[in-house]
């Protein structure tokens, strides 16, 4: 630890949230970025305590957040008195802290999934931490109470897996069913639902997205579970324990796996030198909206790419505008695209558009219009472009382009 994490040492308590387990995890006020994916609102690296016959420690949390989690187990019981960990994924944000939690517990067995236990080998050498593997359906009896394990590959790490506590009935569900959102409160109905909603959207978009097809086969392997879920306990963000919440977070992952859409939404994003690109996305979006559709108007100046990957989870729109510069897309445009493109997104039906002002060569719009066909957006008309400053032909022309694409929504 720190000498700012020692001078915290017992500021922090756990929060119980079954008549076994407890929350002892920490919150990450400060953190902005994931990866890329921006996270103003921060998040939490849940870890939790089964105060079973055997004592066990449910996942750990980032390097920094050492201190915290000592004190949160330390305010229920002797951290020493840990018998067992279990790793269900192996990212430095749920095992940094391992090797330190380690020393003062000395547990006598540590289990992941087989993958987990390579990638906790990979990431601490030479610190002689071992680690069993369990395999999908195994048990762990910790005496008067069993955990069982499913393993969840490519949910969204090769190393994944859930654990269900038999009796309390939770399932911690490591990164799935989750949310970067740092908070006091530890369960989702103490949360505004409009935040619930968003963050995990936002969640599922940059996180598991580009693994649709595992998360599909997840979902259906907890519908099969055969036992009661009173709560889903994932790494980030509150708990579900309510229900309703739980049924409806269940049908929002399969409405995701399945890509489906809100037939009325569309999405513009894009960037512009001297305005033009911005007068002709303002028109577009006039003839999108005459057409019946809503529209998103996403300007990259002052929109992260996370929250574009977000608001394109459930469009059936998509249409992206760029200037030309030095022959090619303007830097934020092609920066997004590629975030974009890295997630697969998996969408059975979307259409868009591509547009944008050029000086001297209108390739660059096309370079947009095949960007967004590799991507699996199909095009139903050309590129739209305009040398230069737009007239006001040229606008009228964009307010026909956007009602064209409505047009070709609707048709579907």
């Amino acid at each position: 630890m720190n000498e700012s994490e020692r001078t915290m040492a017992g500021a922090f308590s756990s929060v119980q949230i079954s008549e076994h387990v407890y929350w002892v995890g920490a919150i990450d006020w400060e953190l902005a970025d994931f990866h890329g994916y921006a996270t103003p609102r921060g998040s939490t690296y849940n870890a939790f305590l089964i105060l079973a016959d055997k004592v066990t420690l449910i996942d750990t949390v980032k390097e920094k957040y050492t201190g915290e989690l000592l004190d949160r187990i330390s305010s229920v019981i002797d951290p020493s008195k840990i018998d067992i960990i279990v790793s269900n994924h192996s990212e430095m944000d749920h095992t940094g802290a391992l090797p330190e939690i380690v020393k003062v517990v000395k547990p006598e067995k540590i289990v992941a999934s087989p993958k987990g236990v390579q990638a906790i080998s990979r990431h601490f050498h030479g610190t002689g931490i071992e680690v069993e593997a369990v395999k999908e359906g195994d048990t762990l009896d910790l005496g008067n109470m069993t955990l069982r394990f499913m393993l969840t590959t490519m949910v969204h790490w090769p190393d994944s897996m859930f654990s269900y506590l038999e009796g309390d009935g939770v399932l911690f569900s490591n990164d799935a069913f989750g949310m970067h959102l740092a908070s006091t409160e530890r369960f989702v109905d103490e949360v505004d639902p409009w935040v619930v909603r968003y963050e995990s959207a936002k969640y599922y978009a940059n996180i598991l997205w580009p693994t649709s097809k595992a998360v599909s086969a997840v979902l259906k392997k907890v519908h099969s579970l055969g036992a009661p879920i009173n709560q889903i306990a994932p790494d980030h963000g509150p708990n579900w324990r309510i229900n309703d919440d739980i049924h409806l977070v269940m049908d929002w992952y399969r409405d995701w796996t399945e890509g489906k859409s809100n037939p009325d939404k569309a999405v513009i994003t894009f960037d512009t030198m001297w305005g033009s690109t911005a007068k002709m996305a303002r028109a577009i979006a006039e003839g999108l909206g005459a057409g019946g559709m809503t529209v998103r108007m996403l300007p990259l100046q002052k929109t992260e790419r996370s929250d574009l990957a977000t608001e394109l989870l459930d469009a059936s729109v998509f249409v992206a505008g760029s200037p030309s510069l030095n022959s090619g897309l303007y830097p934020t445009i092609a920066d997004a695209l590629t975030y974009i493109k890295g997630l697969r997104p998996s969408k059975p039906t979307i259409i868009g558009g591509a547009f944008g002002s050029y000086g001297w060569s209108p390739a660059v719009q096309k370079q947009l219009g095949e960007w967004l066909t590799s991507m699996g957006v199909e095009l139903p008309h050309e590129v739209l472009n305009t040398q230069y400053v737009p007239s006001g032909d040229d606008l009228e022309a964009a307010v026909e382009y956007g009602k064209a694409l409505a047009a070709a929504r609707n048709a579907d």
